[in-house]
């Protein structure tokens, strides 16, 4: 009889194993590989049990807005990896991060969000919610002080990235999460950057957490893919799931199932993402020609000890900043040789980019000067490759600068 993994416990199983083997559901045909169904719709064996499917007194596929066989083995298997109950795959992580702010609040909330924002988060929480009559303040998330004045009051949501995107600024998600809490607020975590292999927001008291899974999860440059997960049944029956049904951000089967495959290797990918990644941050903390490196694995990044409380290493970005401003970012950019320059991260490959002039050039001059993103700065997203090579590359490039 066919196996349906579903099934097994898969909170008796250790990470490794939930990577390959969560959220599995083989068909009448037995397949060894996670089965792709691209089909919009399904059919019904009468009208009698369509009615009963969209009343919802009999659980099954229905249309795939709303769920899909591959979609939700994906979903099954990332929830298994982050240890909690519900999953909702989207199209994109920006559609997860909209998703899990927009389904939750009304007109007269309030948001906090943590300032240090990936370009479009800021967008959303700085211009979109408040056109929609939601409050919305910035803090500065390493600042607790700010925090607890800004949760003096009653507030919906707070939203915050750690490491946060460029300056890999690290947020006390356990300490926020008790500020927020008592102001009745949800906390969502862009987790992004560390991945689920690295940390654990749930574990630290937030209630939701978001990804781009099309970086490290993917991780291949292949697709685009988001994620929302929550422990918070009422949050993810009530609010988030009638959302994404009824606005459509759903996420290809096709994409949903190289995101399941993807899943098999991340534990591989991001070990060695880890270690390259402090390599190149070793390497050019040891010079003396950078006004600053950034990387939560150095004993000088402002957030050391924090980093090294919540996360498990450092992770696959390393930023440093030039002198000499934009002329001297260009040049080394532009003097790479193996490494690529592209806005996207958590790539098999090394990558590189311009935050000031790209991922956050929408930010006036003074919004990224309050964030720490200077025309100087440059943001690297460490890949796979050997790293003699990867250091060679960047050790040339600085030198043409």
């Amino acid at each position: 009889m066919p196996r349906d993994l579903t099934e097994v416990g898969w909170a008796n199983w250790r990470q490794a194993t939930r990577l390959v083997r969560g959220g599995t559901h083989r068909s009448r045909f037995d397949e060894t590989s996670e089965a792709l169904f691209m089909t919009s719709g399904y059919v019904y064996a009468s009208a009698e049990e369509a009615e009963a499917a969209f009343k919802g007194d009999i659980q099954r596929f229905v249309y795939s807005r709303f769920a899909n066989p591959t979609v939700t083995m994906f979903e099954s298997r990332l929830a298994a990896l982050e240890g909690v109950p519900f999953c909702r795959a989207t199209a994109s992580g920006m559609a997860a991060v909209f998703a899990a702010l927009a389904c939750m609040v009304k007109s007269g909330d309030r948001v906090v969000a943590a300032r240090a924002l990936f370009g479009s988060c800021h967008y959303i929480v700085a211009e979109v919610l408040p056109r929609f009559g939601v409050r919305t303040v910035l803090v500065d998330g390493p600042d607790l002080a700010q925090w607890e004045a800004a949760l003096a009051e009653p507030t919906a949501a707070v939203f915050l990235e750690t490491p946060a995107n460029p300056t890999l600024e690290i947020i006390d998600i356990a300490a926020v999460a008790d500020l927020a809490h008592r102001a009745g607020a949800k906390v969502i975590v862009d987790n992004v950057f560390a991945t689920p292999l690295l940390q654990r927001p749930m574990a630290l008291g937030a209630d939701i957490v978001v990804y781009s899974a099309t970086k490290h999860i993917d991780g291949q440059g292949r697709c685009l893919g988001g994620a929302v997960l929550t422990g918070d049944g009422d949050y993810e029956e009530t609010l988030l799931v009638p959302f994404i049904r009824n606005t459509g951000p759903a996420i290809s089967p096709f994409n949903a199932w190289l995101l399941l495959k993807g899943l098999e290797t991340l534990e591989l990918r991001v070990t060695r993402h880890c270690d390259n990644a402090a390599a190149v941050a070793n390497d050019l903390a040891g010079r003396g020609d950078l006004d600053r490196v950034l990387y939560p694995g150095l004993t000088t990044h402002p957030q050391h000890a924090l980093a090294l409380r919540q996360m498990r290493a450092g992770g696959s970005i390393v930023a440093f900043e030039l002198p000499g401003g934009k002329p001297a970012a260009y040049r080394f950019l532009n003097a790479l040789s193996l490494i690529d320059l592209s806005n996207n991260l958590g790539d098999a490959k090394s990558l590189a980019t311009h935050p000031a002039t790209t991922t956050h050039q929408r930010l006036t001059p003074e919004e990224r000067a309050a964030v720490g993103i200077t025309d100087g700065l440059v943001r690297l997203s460490i890949g796979l490759e050997d790293i003699e090579d990867i250091i060679d590359d960047i050790r040339q490039a600085l030198d043409a600068v």
